[in-house]
């Protein structure tokens, strides 16, 4: 058996939101049917009825959000006003998971980047390898003019574990990663040759993928889309954030990727040579056959490197990325909050535009007949 939990929000008699847990509920499975016959059932318990509901939220999974037979669209099919709004930080999540577990080039830099980690991470020795490394890195750095000293810079940095619910924290590693590279290089190189004879294949290992030119274009691609992904995370999260503004911050995320998309193939790859040609990484002739790192060629079909990096990788996640954002920020819901943000008080009703509540209206036709939306139109304008 399965325990399904039932929170209410509701408006009163004064305008107050309040919301309440209402029970927890038992179900034979999680399939959209018995979930929505649970909440059918304990509507009717309370005396309630489905035809009040101007809204539901669930979390991202499958048969909750499905179009075709998801939890959302069986109860929006009784009641065409209950629109599903999901958190919009917890969808930017899910998008990104997404495109991690189905794209296998991202499964590959990601296993890549926990061999990395399981290797650094389990020895103290290692650990303080890395910072030392780091720590003369920084000394030549400075002395040679190459970076600047100041308040906040060259602070130490480490490959902590990436949280598979935090996404942010993703980025960081990645970040850090490149920032590390060289330092990194040094430990794997010393590891493969004088380490422990598991540590040392294994660094072998990690080695073959770490100086290829694939793996530095994957890190240099997931920074990009972590990069906007991140700073949108950020705004949604925000407890003052408005509607008007959450619905801005997404559409400039889907344009900024439209347009690395469209318009930032070759400024892109001019990035991923510069760190190529910083770290001494052997650059592929774009007219060549693609060959991958570690794998065999069996399993990829015979491209140049032009298609397989920009095409196959670059074009793909790039695509997939807006796909998952166009399919969990719709626009449908998205025109449905900014309507709802009309009602806002604040400013002395600063937000209200008439035509907005218009449409708002038509998003519920069994509240407001077509010869009432007529005389609502007039009314507004007084």
């Amino acid at each position: 058996m399965e325990r399904l939990a039932i929170c209410l929000r509701v408006v009163d008699k004064k305008g107050r939101v309040c919301e309440r847990f209402l029970c927890i509920r038992e179900v034979k499975d999680t399939c959209s049917l018995s979930l929505k016959v649970a909440i059918t059932q304990m509507i009717t318990d309370h005396k309630l009825t489905m035809c009040r509901i101007r809204g539901q939220g669930y979390d991202g999974a499958s048969n909750m959000r499905g179009e075709i037979n998801g939890l959302k669209t069986l109860i929006m099919n009784d009641t065409p006003s209950a629109y599903y709004v999901h958190c919009f930080a917890h969808q930017l999540r899910l998008t990104l998971v997404a495109v991690a577990r189905e794209n296998d080039d991202c499964k590959w830099f990601f296993e890549q980047i926990g061999f990395l980690i399981n290797l650094m991470g389990v020895s103290c020795k290692r650990k303080d390898m890395l910072r030392v490394i780091q720590a003369q890195k920084i000394i030549e750095g400075l002395e040679l003019g190459e970076i600047q000293s100041g308040k906040g810079l060259n602070q130490e940095l480490g490959l902590a574990r990436p949280g598979d619910t935090r996404w942010g924290s993703h980025y960081n590693t990645i970040l850090n990663i490149v920032a590390l590279y060289p330092s990194i290089y040094e430990v794997l190189l010393i590891v493969g040759k004088n380490g422990h004879k598991d540590d040392r294949i294994k660094a072998q290992t990690i080695m073959l993928s770490f100086e290829s030119f694939q793996f530095v274009f994957m890190a240099r691609l997931m920074i990009v889309i972590f990069g906007h992904t991140n700073e949108l995370c950020q705004a949604l999260q925000r407890r003052d954030q408005d509607i008007v503004n959450a619905m801005t911050h997404v559409r400039l995320t889907k344009e900024r990727l439209r347009n690395i998309r469209n318009n930032g193939w070759e400024y892109f790859l001019d990035g991923v040579i510069s760190l190529c040609a910083k770290y001494n990484i052997k650059v592929p002739n774009m007219d060549d056959n693609y060959v991958p790192p570690g794998r065999s060629r069996r399993y990829f079909e015979k491209v140049t490197n032009l298609h397989r990096f920009r095409v196959e990788m670059f074009l793909s996640i790039v695509d997939l990325q807006l796909q998952e954002l166009d399919n969990r920020f719709n626009e449908v819901n998205m025109e449905l909050l900014i309507c709802m943000s009309c009602y806002s008080p604040i400013n002395k009703y600063e937000a209200f535009d008439r035509q907005k509540l218009c449409r708002l209206a038509e998003c519920c036709p069994k509240d407001i007949a077509c010869t009432d939306l007529t005389r609502r139109e007039v009314q507004l304008d007084h």
